[in-house]
């Protein structure tokens, strides 16, 4: 995974309800740039990943149900003007899996990529453009750190902190 030095930025929030997290997945939903992205997210399992993939899945517009691709490893959504991959690598094993799984040309295709417990396929995956790092604080809260790894990402978090700021 390539990391440009020169870009990474870092931005730490607290949500303290299910509710928060919603509404910063809508605010994410809106910044431009997230349509080509990739978005790593970490933490220990039950920390909220899936939670805040669903509430961004479902503020892009995805309809129907949204499943965790914990044993399938990805879930694909397509939208018309945008395609999504939601990949779940906590049983990837194998670097042979990417290739036979046909990652590299979902990866190489425009789109949407989110990937929980990216860690576990490191060694093939290509530059994460948002680490997005959540893990369960006092009363239920979420405090999340995000890290944006490359200028896309970068272009995020402005993006996420002019529309906290009202810009």
């Amino acid at each position: 995974m390539d990391v440009h030095p020169a870009i990474v930025k870092t931005t730490a929030l607290t949500w303290a309800d299910e509710a928060a997290t919603e509404a910063f997945a809508a605010l994410l939903a809106r910044q431009p740039g997230l349509a080509h992205a990739f978005v790593a997210l970490h933490g220990d399992l039950g920390a909220g990943k899936t939670t805040l993939v669903r509430h961004l899945l479902r503020a892009l517009g995805v309809q129907g149900r949204v499943k965790s691709p914990t044993y399938a490893v990805v879930e694909p959504y397509e939208l018309p003007q945008l395609n999504i991959w939601h990949f779940d690598f906590y049983r990837f094993g194998d670097a042979r899996e990417w290739e036979d799984a046909g990652f590299r040309d979902i990866f190489a295709s425009p789109g949407l990529k989110l990937a929980e417990w990216p860690e576990k396929a490191a060694q093939v995956l290509p530059a994460i453009d948002l680490d997005i790092t959540l893990r369960t604080v006092a009363d239920g809260a979420r405090h999340a750190t995000l890290v944006a790894n490359t200028p896309v990402g970068a272009g995020l978090l402005q993006g996420l902190r002019d529309e906290e700021r009202g810009a």
